[in-house]
């Protein structure tokens, strides 16, 4: 059981990493191409900001503390038994 949450968890993980590096890498981009006057998107991600990343980058944070926590648990544990 606790190896199938773990596992579930680092999944979940895995794909919001994915999420916040790619409006990273459009949000920059979006900041040159309105340096240079070309329209990117930057207004759009700016929208999508507080319904869309906030919450994934609460989410990364919160699972990887809850993630080291569970692996903390589970070794302390081991060394008892």
């Amino acid at each position: 059981m606790k190896d199938r949450l773990l596992n579930l968890l680092n999944t979940v993980l895995v794909a919001d990493v994915f999420l916040v590096l790619i409006s990273f890498g459009w949000f920059a981009v979006a900041v040159i191409g309105r340096s240079t006057g070309i329209p990117l998107g930057l207004d759009l991600w700016y929208k999508l900001w507080e319904p869309l990343f906030t919450p994934a980058i609460g989410v990364l944070m919160a699972g990887a503390l809850l993630s080291g926590i569970i692996s903390w648990i589970s070794r302390k544990l081991e060394v008892r038994q």
